[in-house]
């Protein structure tokens, strides 16, 4: 089975959704407090999972338009988005090790998609 370029679009689209995930839950630990009515208040606790269960919603359907070895590296992504997200809503630093293995990654998932074409 050829994995077909929706499926790898949607696999794209789900890792940034899962992504935002732990960027929403880095900001609903900064306002975290030990009542129990403070958590329910908390919306990016709840943002965060809804996040997580979308990206996880959008993946199964792309699972049908090809095959696994090819889209479950494309979950690596996530990564990517975690560390450009990182940078512009959290305002964390990020060094040159850290952008080394941010371009590997993705040099890793551009390998893996041409492969899969060849």
């Amino acid at each position: 089975m050829a994995t077909e370029l929706w499926a790898i679009g949607l696999v794209v689209i789900a890792s940034l959704a899962g992504a935002l995930g732990p960027i929403m839950f880095k900001k609903a630990a900064q306002r975290l407090k030990r009542s129990p009515l403070a958590l329910l208040k908390n919306y990016y606790l709840f943002a965060g999972a809804g996040f997580y269960a979308l990206g996880t919603i959008l993946f199964i359907p792309a699972l049908k338009g090809g095959e696994l070895s090819v889209l479950y590296p494309f979950v690596s992504l996530t990564y990517v988005w975690v560390s450009l997200l990182s940078v512009f809503l959290l305002k964390e630093r990020m060094n040159m090790v850290k952008w080394s293995g941010v371009a590997c990654i993705i040099i890793g998932v551009t390998l893996i998609g041409i492969g899969s074409v060849a």
